[in-house]
């Protein structure tokens, strides 16, 4: 038996600021927006310090914090800016209750490293909480402060994924409006009012190129973003995420928003189940349409995509933002052998989230990072070193298991779990995974007209974070 052992969390000292690492180059690649973005300006990167709020400075995101005495247990770090105040008329939500034991496992717990006694913990991690397990058994294999709760930013979007996955058909058509883009803000894909996009393609925008304009199209699509945003709450806590809370559908701070590295990576797991997802997240590239739908806004073929040239005109005097290809914005696709891919995410409250999926040797294992720095190394490179040592402690016993929560409905709780499309079990029952939202949640999902509002100008601006 593998005996456990603890290591005391330590803080890092001496740290210099790295330099932003560029998106993996796409020749042929058009903007995630609907202009030529400018070319020294990574499109998949946090904004520039020079453009974060003026009381915050660069260091409070280059430096990792002290999570001595699990300060995190019932509601994540103060918020830097204002993102989190309630409306008008509201208040801010209870946060869900601590579980009287820590799901997963008593050695899950405390807030400092548990692994096993020759897992080699990287030493350039900086993540106030990480957690790596077994995509196809639920194993845990090391973790930090896995029920401490900090915002998931973008990451949060994979449970958006799943929720219109089990309600959209993939093939689905949407015609956007101006009324569907209400709410998009932040990190753009570049969708616009009279494009037409499959459900299949909105969601390549939202988990590729993490596009906030995709998450509020989708949303108005299951019902309005308050519908989406309980569904997106409802089918956490029925996974068992029970430490999860959404504000928003597209990640960005509000009031309440909180996640867990054990429930993210029950969230990824979960969504890994739908082939759908997992294809997307795996994807390098992919053609996406430009708007309004007709001539000129088809979108190209990665492998034959003329360089992107803007905006072009149509015989019939319409002004057309032309298709574009596409790139996925996870570094770890491009860089790590057997990458399955994850999702990115960064907010100024959240910091840099990262979720990572890798196979090797026929074993399938996932990372999660909550509260991050890039310094001394990226996100995905430390998800990489993570998983590294994940898989160098392979037939070690697991700190803990990942529980969905359904063991009680079936007769194997893992059943649908472990057979992701690349899993050993192969694929889910149909019985198993067919839960659409708009069966559980039809009282609150049915589809209602949004509220109109003028979106500002034909060209959508260029995303600035996560």
């Amino acid at each position: 038996m593998t005996s456990i052992r603890r290591r005391p969390v330590q803080r890092a000292a001496g740290l210099v600021t790295a330099a932003l690492v560029a998106l993996a180059p796409l020749a042929t690649a058009g903007p995630a927006a609907a202009v030529e973005p400018n070319p020294d300006i990574p499109l998949t990167e946090p904004p520039p310090v020079a453009v974060l709020p003026s009381t915050t400075s660069s260091s409070y995101f280059d430096t990792p914090r002290d999570i001595t005495g699990c300060p995190y247990r019932t509601a994540p770090p103060a918020p830097v800016d204002e993102s989190e105040v309630p409306l008008p008329g509201r208040t801010s939500p209870t946060p869900p209750p601590v579980p009287d034991s820590p799901p997963g496992g008593d050695t899950l717990a405390g807030c400092e490293i548990v692994a096993p006694d020759h897992f080699e913990v990287p030493r350039d991690v900086t993540a106030s909480s990480w957690l790596i397990s077994d995509l196809d058994t639920g194993e845990i294999v090391a973790a930090k402060d896995p029920h401490g709760r900090y915002r998931p930013a973008s990451t949060i979007k994979t449970l958006l994924a799943s929720v219109v996955l089990d309600a959209l058909d993939r093939d689905q058509i949407i015609e956007v409006t101006d009324a569907d883009l209400e709410g998009a803000e932040g990190s753009l894909v570049g969708i616009g009012p009279g494009g037409k996009y499959t459900v299949g393609r909105l969601l390549s925008g939202l988990l590729m190129s993490s596009g906030n304009d995709a998450a509020v199209v989708l949303a108005h699509q299951l019902g309005g973003i308050e519908q989406t945003i309980a569904a997106m709450n409802a089918h956490a806590a029925e996974i068992g995420a029970r430490s999860t809370y959404v504000a928003t559908v597209n990640g960005l701070d509000g009031p309440g928003m909180m996640s867990t590295a054990y429930d993210m990576s029950l969230i990824f797991r979960d969504a890994m189940t739908r082939p759908a997802f997992a294809e997307t997240v795996a994807t390098e590239s992919t053609g996406f349409p430009g708007y309004p739908a007709g001539e000129g806004a088809e979108p190209p073929d990665p492998a034959a995509a003329s360089e992107y040239t803007g905006p072009t005109m149509r015989g019939d005097g319409v002004v057309v933002n032309p298709g574009f290809v596409l790139g996925n914005d996870n570094q770890l696709l491009y860089n790590y052998p057997g990458a399955l891919g994850g999702k990115t995410g960064f907010t100024d409250d959240a910091r840099h989230t990262f979720i990572g999926a890798a196979e090797r040797n026929g074993r399938r294992l996932a990372v999660v990072l909550l509260d991050g720095t890039r310094v001394p190394s990226p996100p995905w490179q430390q998800a990489a070193a993570l998983l590294d040592a994940g898989f160098a402690a392979a037939g070690a016993d697991p700190v803990g298991f990942l529980d969905s929560g359904q063991q009680e409905s079936s007769d194997d709780g893992t059943t649908h779990l472990a057979s992701g499309p690349l899993g050993a079990a192969g694929q889910p029952d149909a019985a198993v995974v067919d839960k659409s939202v708009l069966g559980r949640y039809a009282p609150w999902l049915a589809v209602g007209a949004a509220g109109l509002v003028v979106l500002v100008g034909a060209v959508l601006t260029l995303r600035s974070r996560n």
